[in-house]
């Protein structure tokens, strides 16, 4: 997906964003829950999806969170990649979701969203750009303004970043370093 491939409705979308804010489960990991006997819980991050939101949020765009469930393994993650904004235990996404627009000061369409089910419709409904995955439901891909070829917990939070670099004209920027 080049430059000179992407929507030029989409390509003006992703050029307004200044924040986007993730769902962890589905997302972030392919939505395998693992639970232990002793309530511990377990989850399979994505190394290059860890890459990706790092190189985005050195373009300049602030990263979020935005979960309904609740996890110390969330927290280390999001502390390991800068990500600030972690809201966890988020029952009514739409609620927080314009709490921290209004927080950070930012306009609804200068925000993206990217998450995986019919929970997270009431923010993709409102965000600027609408991400989601393949094995979504039909009803949220309906919603959505950019659906990733790879799967969640495989690369979908890395191709989202690049797509907003790319659109945002940072992605050369970003990958430079490691061209030399």
């Amino acid at each position: 997906m080049h430059a000179h491939a992407i929507d030029p409705t989409l390509l003006a979308r992703a050029q307004k964003i200044r924040l986007i804010a993730f769902d962890v489960d589905g997302v972030m990991t392919d939505g395998t829950l693992f639970l232990a006997d002793d309530g511990q819980e377990y989850k399979g991050f994505n190394s290059l999806d860890g890459h990706g939101l790092k190189m985005l949020k050195s373009s300049g765009v602030e990263l979020a969170i935005i979960t309904g469930r609740s996890s110390k393994l969330v927290a280390q993650r999001a502390q390991n990649l800068g990500i600030e904004i972690v809201h966890q235990g988020a029952h009514d996404k739409r609620v927080v979701y314009e709490a921290m627009c209004r927080e950070l000061k930012l306009d609804c369409d200068a925000t993206a969203y990217m998450g995986d089910d019919v929970v997270d419709l009431p923010v993709m409904r409102r965000a600027g750009l609408a991400i989601s995955v393949p094995a979504a439901p039909e009803l949220v891909k309906a919603y959505s303004h950019l659906i990733t070829t790879r799967e969640a917990g495989h690369g979908a939070v890395r191709e989202a970043c690049e797509f907003l670099m790319r659109a945002q004209g940072t992605l050369d920027a970003a990958l430079a370093p490691y061209l030399k």
